[in-house]
């Protein structure tokens, strides 16, 4: 297991773990414009994930490896 599919929920609880704004935004929207994303619930349909939190999180990268940034 890689470090980037080591998030969890709790990583939310501590700002240390967000990327920046403009970066959030980019994945999000990135999701967003993918098949996988599912616009009723704002999941990912491959990872399962809330991509409206998930997209925060420093460390976490997209299942199917669209977001190009791993800060």
């Amino acid at each position: 297991m890689s470090e980037h599919d080591s998030v969890t929920p709790f990583d939310l609880l501590n700002n240390k773990n967000y990327v920046q704004k403009d970066i959030r935004n980019e994945r999000f929207n990135i999701c967003k414009g993918c098949d996988y994303f599912i616009s009723l619930t704002g999941t990912c349909r491959s990872c399962g994930c809330f991509m409206g939190l998930k997209t925060w999180l420093k460390h976490a990268s997209c299942p199917i490896d669209k977001w190009s940034d791993h800060p």
